[in-house]
């Protein structure tokens, strides 16, 4: 009986300590390895402004490029000229708003919802290095696959509510794709009609050190569009005007 009674103990506390989260990472711990992976919280914060050229190709030959900006608590701009003519979108930490010729061109207010979902990328630094300063919380929801590399998903839910999910390589720890609402806007496919609070996924590889020490991934597919730009420019702390660039000139 004494035996069994062992037998079964060590059964149990085998089960025990392979159990999922028995010895596996908490959500702050994969956070922190994710930080560290891209050179520590210092060198991360250290980046106040960023500017992004990319170019990208169709099947159909179309060629896409586009030029981002984004500027600590100040802006986000991104520019997206293809064969129809040319999408903007402009966050502020006031207002935000978007052009697409699809909807007819010039300049429309973007909804509220949008605008909190996307004023996450007004800091070039990212949401991640500080969260809990900043009132957000994160939480792990197990792992997923991208690009056939397992990931651990983690959800982050900002102070305003609007949650986003990373995927990070469970190797380097780098984000591999990053999942948010805002599927009526040109990430989600850039359709007519399309659901705002549609969840569009932006996949990210070819991580690379720029010759100051930064690690910025170089290859970017967003949402059902497909189509994966290349990183051609990249600038880190340059000056941006920002008030010229914050205007929605028709």
């Amino acid at each position: 009986m004494n035996k069994l009674r062992s037998i079964l103990l060590s059964a149990a506390f085998l089960l025990l300590i392979a159990a999922p989260g028995a010895h596996g990472q908490t959500a702050d711990e994969i956070v922190t390895k994710h930080i560290a992976a891209l050179g520590g919280r210092e060198k991360i914060q250290s980046v106040h402004s960023l500017y992004l050229e990319g170019v990208a190709v169709l099947q159909n030959g179309t060629e896409i490029n586009t030029k981002t900006w984004k500027v600590k608590d100040k802006l986000y701009r991104q520019e997206i000229s293809f064969g129809m003519g040319n999408i903007v979108i402009i966050v502020t930490p006031q207002k935000g708003w978007s052009s697409n010729p699809r909807d007819g061109g010039g300049f429309k207010v973007m909804p509220d919802e949008q605008l909190k979902a996307l004023q996450l990328q007004m800091d070039p630094a990212g949401p991640l290095v500080d969260y809990a300063a900043q009132g957000s919380k994160v939480e792990l929801l197990g792992k997923d696959t991208v690009s056939g590399k397992e990931c651990y998903m983690i959800k982050l839910t900002p102070a305003t509510g609007q949650a986003v999910t990373y995927s990070f390589d469970v190797q380097t720890y780098y984000v591999l794709r990053e999942t948010r609402k805002g599927g009526g806007m040109f990430g989600g496919g850039g359709r007519r009609g399309g659901n705002p609070d549609g969840e569009v996924n932006i996949d990210f590889s070819d991580y690379q050190k720029t010759p100051e020490g930064y690690i910025f991934p170089y290859t970017i597919v967003t949402g059902s569009f497909g189509a994966k730009t290349s990183v051609e420019k990249l600038e880190v702390n340059k000056d941006a005007d920002v008030t010229a660039l914050s205007k929605p000139a028709n």
